[in-house]
């Protein structure tokens, strides 16, 4: 892709994507992701309906009247973006392949962050760390990553889930919002998600075609494993190969539900045929 048609893909999804942060998402962000907690601010003079245990009895000794501590919200956060690049994030059967919709849910986080002054940054991943963004804020910096997320060209195929929670973890020092975006077509990761959401507040967003649910009866069909890059003849007629298929298949969907929920992690589910703005506004909404 030549530079004059990345500009145009990524000017075209921050359109899309920032008037959603913009008119929906922004507010709903806000109220579901609070802050470390409540800072002094100031005083001022004690007001009817005020909170008597917020009198600060030092100043109010001092002036022979009451005044009252102000508190806010220490509302700067960091967000860390999670994304799957590995080879089964290039499908799609309908009008996108997963890894363009998984672009477009990242952005829309992404502004939704900008928009209370959070800081973002991006991890790609495979079987191994293939890109990592430190967090800054600003738009010229989503718009780095948003590149990035178009254009990246991942050295493997495969998937590693836990090894990128593992170097998450070790690179965020404070606590922060993670958002992981897969396919969870994986396992093995379980115990490094109960860590990892013991101190980070995390969410994993699945993101699938209805296609993988199940193999059509095609008869004999040569296939291609996208992470391995094997082919093989399967035969989509047999009924034990299509119901082998969909046990495997769910057995990934129920340990992907199982390992965020049972950790106290969030988890969504997007079909790329589906809006996932109403996937993700339920999901904050729950949340807030």
């Amino acid at each position: 892709m030549d530079t004059k048609d990345l500009l145009k893909k990524v000017r075209k999804i921050e359109i899309k994507t920032r008037r959603l942060s913009d008119h929906i998402f922004g507010g709903e962000y806000h109220s579901t992701f609070k802050g470390r907690g409540m800072t002094f601010s100031e005083v001022r003079q004690y007001q009817f309906g005020d909170d008597v245990r917020n009198i600060d009895w030092n100043v109010t000794a001092r002036y022979n009247e009451p005044f009252v501590k102000v508190f806010e919200e220490e509302r700067e956060l960091t967000m860390m973006l999670m994304v799957d690049v590995s080879g089964s994030e290039f499908f799609g059967t309908e009008q996108q392949f997963k890894n363009e919709v998984v672009t477009e849910i990242a952005a829309t986080l992404a502004f939704s962050a900008t928009q209370n002054n959070d800081k973002i940054g991006l991890i790609l991943f495979s079987d191994k760390v293939e890109l990592y963004i430190p967090p800054k804020k600003g738009r010229s910096h989503v718009l780095r990553i948003i590149r990035e997320l178009i254009e990246f060209q991942p050295e493997s195929k495969q998937t590693n889930i836990a090894e990128a929670l593992k170097f998450m973890q070790n690179v965020m020092k404070k606590k922060a919002i993670v958002f992981v975006l897969s396919d969870f077509i994986a396992d093995d990761y379980h115990h490094t998600m109960k860590i990892v959401s013991g101190k980070h507040d995390v969410t994993g967003i699945r993101v699938y075609d209805k296609r993988e649910e199940e193999i059509p009866n095609l008869g004999m069909v040569q296939m291609q494993d996208e992470e391995t890059g094997e082919l093989m003849l399967v035969n989509t007629s047999s009924k034990k190969v299509r119901l082998n298929y969909g046990k495997f298949y769910n057995e990934k969907v129920n340990y992907y539900k199982e390992s965020f929920t049972k950790s106290g992690a969030g988890a969504i589910d997007c079909r790329v045929d589906e809006s996932y703005v109403k996937k993700l506004l339920g999901y904050f909404k729950r949340r807030g």
